[in-house]
């Protein structure tokens, strides 16, 4: 019987090597759009995600950032709004995101046989199943001489999960990251869950659906307490002048995980390593066009019948953004599984500076 649409809950604390899972699928197009590679090089209000150090070049005056993107044909929703504002005389920054990663109208099938054996789908009502992310942000300039700066930055997060009406949990956490700025080149390190970020569950059942789930040889769980992991993310970038009016800039970042082995392309039980690759030409700092490549996994071949045959996949990414005065737009076309899958997904992004008016 199909109850929770494939979601697991034990009542045993322990690590999950995809807990929180949808802290980690990205915000902003411009993001997206280079592979996720954005550790070292992101420099704009979405810094509160990525790298909470990069807050620290939003300067002079307020930014905000809004994005919508619709994953697996429109059956989940996934939304991030934030907010940069530089204090301090520009040298420390204050930032707050909100992420949302939602699926609704999800069938609850938990009273869709009668006593006597037959189905009602009369009985079937719907739910949703909604992740929320809270990121409170602080930036500040640590170091500054003629050839490079050092900043650092702090969120504090909380994370609240909500299943319908049957179950919720509130999470919290820190991550810590730092950046070093150069004429042409960047350095990045974000250390995630520093704090082993958890989750607390709670569940509520009525005794109509505890009857059922008895029934029905389910497990009636009480109370579950996850927790995630410490990851580190290393990165890092440098720009190209190709000429007065065209720049190009490259990254690649490390995403490094502790909890075990993954399929990426390092794995080992002390540590798995997965990379991010992305690119940007910067055109009269006006047009950007994006790229980017990630998600490297092994997995066995289409065309093996006998499933022994394994290739390397990945996940790539296009996008192109364009700025007029202080509003920026950009886009990003990413397929969510791999090269040969058809799941696409269209992410759209705002970003405005809000610049204050000069006075007479």
């Amino acid at each position: 019987m199909i109850f929770f649409a494939g979601i697991t809950f034990k009542c045993t604390a322990q690590f999950r090597e995809y807990s929180n899972e949808f802290l980690n699928i990205g915000a902003g197009a411009r993001g997206l759009a280079m592979g996720n590679a954005q550790i070292a090089s992101v420099n704009d209000v979405t810094s509160g995600y990525w790298n909470p150090a990069g807050l620290t070049e939003v300067k002079n005056s307020p930014e905000i950032a809004l994005m919508h993107a619709d994953y697996f044909a429109g059956i989940a929703k996934y939304d991030f709004v934030s907010v940069a504002i530089p204090i301090e005389d520009n040298k420390r920054t204050l930032g707050f995101s909100l992420l949302r990663f939602a699926v609704d109208d999800i069938p609850n099938t938990l009273f869709l046989v009668e006593p006597d054996g037959s189905l009602n789908y009369n009985n079937i009502q719907t739910f949703s199943s909604a992740d929320y992310a809270f990121l409170f942000s602080y930036a500040q300039q640590v170091k500054q001489n003629d050839h490079y700066k050092l900043n650092f930055g702090a969120n504090a997060k909380v994370i609240y999960r909500k299943v319908g009406s049957f179950a919720n949990a509130w999470g919290f956490g820190l991550d810590a990251g730092v950046n070093m700025i150069g004429k042409k080149w960047r350095l990045g390190l974000m250390a995630k869950d520093i704090t082993t970020t958890f989750n607390a569950w709670s569940f509520k059942f009525t005794d109509k659906e505890k009857e059922v789930l008895y029934l029905t040889n389910n497990d009636i769980p009480v109370k579950s307490t996850e927790m995630t992991a410490p990851r580190l993310i290393l990165g890092g970038a440098y720009k190209f002048n190709i000429s007065k009016s065209i720049n190009l800039s490259t990254e690649a970042s490390f995403d490094m995980t502790f909890d075990g082995k993954r399929n990426t392309v390092l794995s080992s039980k002390a540590v798995s390593i997965d990379p991010h690759l992305g690119i940007e030409t910067e055109i009269k700092k006006v047009f950007f066009v994006r790229a980017g490549i990630t998600n490297f996994q092994r997995a066995l071949a289409d065309g093996d019948t006998l499933n022994q045959k394994k290739v390397w996949i990945y996940q790539p990414s296009i996008g192109a953004g364009f700025k007029i005065k202080n509003v920026t737009i950009d886009y990003a076309f990413t397929n969510l599984a791999n090269q040969d899958s058809p799941l696409y997904t269209h992410v759209f992004s705002l970003k405005l500076d809000l610049v204050k008016k000069k006075e007479n």
